[in-house]
């Protein structure tokens, strides 16, 4: 669990500072997205992982790796517009740092309190896999946002994002450690 735990570090210092230069490109203009519209990000970009898996080749050079960074983003995203809700307003970077590190470290707690009772049975599965289920996941975020957000038995669309983020943090450590494209 050592290695895991490091490895998911290496995985966030990664999408942080990805998110960390977007944000000083753009600013804070993704805070005028609903969650719906963050949720269609998503499954854009994992249905361009599911074409290149399908596929075998990329017409566009940039290959699965920026798109798992993207899911593992815009679903932070959509954690913090579920916190504060959209806006047009700008808000300071370093609040929306703090939250972006709040909610990378949930999911984390998240993942390794389900590694310790699974067993870290991921780092066996395919990270075509974890495409399957990141857009299975997506189905159902759609699902409850078209039920305005309630649910009978089920999580919510936090949870659906969290569950998100970990699938594409396995997918890079499959990918950025193990060679397993």
């Amino acid at each position: 669990m050592d290695r895991t735990n490091q490895q998911y570090d290496q995985v966030i210092s990664i999408c942080r500072n990805i998110f960390s230069k977007k944000m000083t490109d753009y600013g804070t203009a993704w805070r005028i997205l609903r969650p719906t519209s963050l949720t269609d990000q998503i499954y854009i970009k994992a249905q361009r992982i599911r074409s290149i898996e399908e596929k075998g080749v990329a017409k566009v050079d940039e290959g699965v790796k920026p798109e798992f960074i993207g899911i593992i983003n815009y679903c932070i995203m959509g954690l913090i517009q579920l916190e504060l809700g959209p806006s047009d307003k700008e808000v300071a970077n370093e609040t929306i740092q703090e939250l972006y590190d709040k909610y990378f470290n949930e999911a984390k707690t998240l993942m390794m309190d389900k590694n310790h009772d699974y067993g870290e049975a991921w780092r066996n599965m395919r990270v075509s896999s974890y495409t399957d289920l990141i857009l299975m996941k997506i189905q159902r975020t759609k699902q409850i946002e078209d039920n305005q957000g309630k649910t009978l038995i089920s999580e919510g669309i936090d949870a659906n994002y969290m569950d998100m983020i970990n699938y594409s943090v396995f997918a890079m450590i499959k990918i950025e450690f193990e060679n397993n494209e």
